[in-house]
C-alpha cells in the first residue's frame, strides 16, 4: 500500500512539473512575441504557486514594466525583498522600476543596498556585477567586485572583471593596472590570456603606460609574469633589443631551453632588425650549447641575418663577404656536411654564387651536398633547382635541364617539382622555344603554390601578347636573351641586347617590358632612384599593358623599403587594388596599405 502512495505521488509530482515547464515555455513565447498581457498573466499564475522561480519573477516584472504597470511591480518586488531582503537581484530589479518612473535618488538607494546585502560567495557577486555592467552601470559593477573581493578576502580575485569594466569605461590606464593584478590572483588567467587581451585593446600610445606599471611593480616583485609581458610589449613596438634583455632575464632565472628568445629572434629578423636577430641568436648559441634544440637552427639564424645585413644594406665590402664566407665554411668544416648543415651549405652556396660571384665554388659545394649521405630528400632536391640555377648562370644549359627534369620527376605533384618545371620552362622560353614553353606555363597556372601561378600566369600571357607566328619571334628572342643574361649577372650585356631591340624593332609591343627589365637591372645594381624613374615610367605611359601593374608594385615596395618613402609606397599600393583590382598583386597590395596605414593585420 505504501508503495502505491509513494508512486502516486511521484506520479502527480511529475505531472505538475511537467503543467509548470509548459506554461513557463508559453510564458515565454508570449514575451518573445511581445504579447506583455499574456506573459505578465501567465507568468503571474506561476509565481503564485511558485514564488521563489527566479526566472518567472524577472519575466514577470519586464512585463509589467513594460506594461507600464509599476505600482503592480514594486507590489511584487516588496513582497519578494520582504521574503527574502538578501537577495540583491531583488534590489536592483525595485532600483530599475524606480529609475523607470524617474525617481533617481530611490533607485540609487535600492541599488546601494544591492551592495551591501551581498553574500561572501562568488558566484552571487558575479552575478549582481553582470546586472549591473549589463545596463552599463560600470561604477556599480565595479564597486561590487571591490565590495566582494574584500568579503572574499582576495583583493585581486575580480581584478580581471574590473579590467574588462575599466576598458568599457575607457580608462586604459586602470584598465592595464587590472589586467596586471590578475596575475596575481588565484584565477586561470595566463600571460598568454592577458597579452591577448592588451594587443586586442591597446593602443599604440597606451605602451608607454604599460612599461611605466610594470617597471613600478618589477622594481617590488620581480614576478616572471611581469618581465614576460614587459618583453612582450617591447616586442609589439618592435623594440627587440630591450626585449631582448628582458628575455635573457628571464631565461636565466627559470632555466629554459631558450625558446623564447629564438622566437624573438625571429620576429626581429622578419622585421629587418638583423642586430638584435644576431644577438638573440648568438646568445643561444654562447650559453645553451650544441646538445639544446635551438643551437643549430640559431647558428643558421645567425649566419642568415649576418648575411641579410650585409646584402641587403645599400653598401658593404669585399671584405664584409669574405669574413661571413668564412663564418659558414668554418662551421661547416666543424660538423661536416649532413642532414643539420645542409641549409647552411645551401645558403653558403648562395652567397658565392650570388654575392661573393664565384659560381665554381658554389657548384663545388652543391655537388657535395647532393652527394652527401643523410642529406633529407627535399634538402637534396632543392640543392639540384639550385645548382640548375647556378649551371644556367654560368651557361651550361644541358646539365640546367637535366637537374631540372630530375627533380620534376621526383616531385611531380608537389611544389619543388612545380617549381623545377616552371625553371624548365623557363630555360626553354630562354632558348627561344616559346610555343613549348607556354604549354608548360598553361599547365602551371594551376599550381598550388601562389607565386608559381602567378610567375606561369605572367610569362604565358607575355608570350601570347609578344609572339607573332605570321611573320618573326625575332624580337621576342632578343628580349628572352637579355633576361637569361641578367639572370646570370652579365648586365651590360643584356642593357646592349635591348638597346638592339630598342633600335630594330620601335613599333614593337615589348616597349613597356624593356623599360621593366632595365628597371630590373638597375635595382639589382642598387642604383634604386633609377629603378623607381623607369618603373614609373612603364606605369605612366603603358597603363594598358601588361607590365603597368608589375611596375607599380615594384615601385611601391621600393618606396617602402629601399627609398624611406612609406606614404608614397601606401598610396601606390592604393592604387593598384583600386584600379588594377584584377592583378595577380592586388592582395598583397591590399595588405601592404592596410599595415602602412596602421592597421593590425593578421
Amino acid at each position: 500500500m505504501q508503495h502505491i502512495k509513494f508512486l502516486l505521488a511521484t506520479i502527480a509530482l511529475f505531472c505538475v512539473l511537467a503543467i509548470s515547464a509548459q506554461d513557463i515555455n508559453l510564458a515565454n513565447q508570449y514575451f518573445i512575441n511581445g504579447e506583455y498581457e499574456k506573459s505578465a498573466s501567465l507568468f503571474g499564475q506561476i509565481l503564485e504557486s511558485n514564488a521563489s522561480n527566479e526566472f518567472a519573477l524577472n519575466r514577470y516584472v519586464e512585463s509589467m514594466l513594460n506594461l507600464e504597470q509599476f505600482e503592480e511591480c514594486e507590489k511584487v518586488l516588496k513582497k519578494q525583498i520582504k521574503k527574502n531582503p538578501n537577495s540583491g537581484n531583488l534590489y536592483v530589479q525595485y532600483g530599475a522600476i524606480l529609475e523607470r518612473q524617474g525617481k533617481t535618488t530611490e533607485a540609487k538607494a535600492q541599488y546601494e543596498k544591492a551592495i551591501q546585502t551581498i553574500s561572501p560567495d562568488f558566484n552571487s557577486i558575479n552575478r549582481l556585477a553582470s546586472q549591473f555592467s549589463n545596463t552599463s552601470k560600470y561604477e556599480l559593477a565595479i564597486r561590487t567586485y571591490e565590495r566582494g573581493a574584500e568579503l572574499l578576502k582576495d583583493k585581486n580575485v575580480f581584478a580581471f572583471n574590473l579590467g574588462e569594466l575599466y576598458r568599457r569605461k575607457g580608462e586604459p590606464a586602470k584598465m592595464i593596472e587590472q589586467y596586471l593584478n590578475s596575475l596575481e590572483s588565484n584565477s586561470i588567467n595566463s600571460v598568454q590570456t592577458i597579452t591577448i587581451y592588451l594587443s586586442r585593446y591597446l593602443e599604440p600610445s597606451d605602451f608607454e603606460e604599460l612599461q611605466s606599471q610594470l617597471y613600478t611593480r618589477i622594481q617590488n616583485d620581480e614576478k616572471p609574469e611581469y618581465i614576460e609581458v614587459l618583453a612582450w610589449s617591447f616586442i609589439q613596438r618592435k623594440d627587440f633589443k630591450n626585449a631582448l634583455r628582458q628575455l635573457k632575464a628571464l631565461d636565466a632565472r627559470l632555466n629554459e631551453s631558450g625558446q623564447r628568445i629564438y622566437q624573438m629572434a625571429i620576429d626581429a629578423s622578419e622585421a629587418k632588425d638583423y642586430d638584435s636577430a644576431i644577438a638573440a641568436y648568438d646568445y643561444i648559441i654562447q650559453e645553451k650549447g650544441q646538445q639544446n634544440p635551438y643551437f643549430f637552427p640559431s647558428k643558421q639564424g645567425a649566419m642568415l641575418n649576418r648575411r641579410n645585413k650585409i646584402v641587403q644594406g645599400l653598401s658593404y665590402t669585399t671584405a664584409d663577404l669574405t669574413a661571413l664566407e668564412q663564418d659558414y665554411r668554418s662551421f661547416i668544416d666543424q660538423y661536416g656536411m649532413n642532414r643539420q648543415t645542409a641549409s647552411l651549405v645551401l645558403e653558403l652556396a648562395e652567397l658565392e654564387a650570388l654575392y661573393i660571384n664565384d659560381l665554381p665554388k658554389s657548384v663545388q659545394l652543391l655537388d657535395s651536398l647532393i652527394k652527401a649521405p643523410g642529406i633529407q630528400r627535399d634538402e637534396q632536391a632543392r640543392a639540384k633547382i639550385n645548382l640548375a640555377d647556378y649551371y644556367l648562370m654560368s651557361g651550361e644549359r644541358w646539365e640546367s635541364t637535366l637537374l631540372y627534369s630530375q627533380v620534376d620527376k621526383g616531385y611531380k605533384e608537389e611544389i619543388l617539382g612545380q617549381e623545377a618545371r616552371f625553371k624548365n620552362a623557363k630555360l626553354a622560353y630562354y632558348n627561344g622555344d616559346f610555343q613549348w614553353a607556354q604549354a608548360q606555363f598553361d599547365v602551371l597556372k594551376a599550381s598550388t603554390s601562389k607565386l608559381i601561378s602567378n610567375d606561369a600566369l605572367d610569362l604565358s600571357v607575355f608570350i601570347m601578347d609578344n609572339l607573332n607566328l605570321d611573320t618573326t619571334a625575332d624580337a621576342i628572342t632578343l628580349y628572352a636573351g637579355a633576361e637569361l643574361l641578367v639572370f646570370q649577372n652579365r648586365f651590360d650585356e643584356a642593357i646592349l641586347r635591348l638597346d638592339t631591340l630598342r633600335l630594330n624593332f620601335p613599333e614593337h609591343s615589348l616597349q613597356d617590358d624593356i623599360y621593366y627589365l632595365l628597371a630590373q637591372i638597375a635595382e639589382k645594381r642598387n642604383d634604386f632612384v633609377r629603378a623607381a624613374a623607369l618603373y614609373q615610367k612603364v606605369a605612366d605611359n603603358y597603363k594598358e599593358d601588361i607590365r603597368a601593374d608589375n611596375s607599380l608594385f615594384a615601385l611601391a615596395r621600393l618606396y617602402e623599403f629601399r627609398l624611406n618613402a612609406p606614404e608614397k609606397a601606401q598610396a601606390l599600393y592604393e592604387k593598384i587594388f583600386m584600379d588594377y583590382s584584377g592583378s595577380v598583386f592586388a592582395v598583397d597590395a591590399r595588405k601592404r596599405y592596410r599595415i602602412l596605414r596602421g592597421d593590425k593585420v593578421q
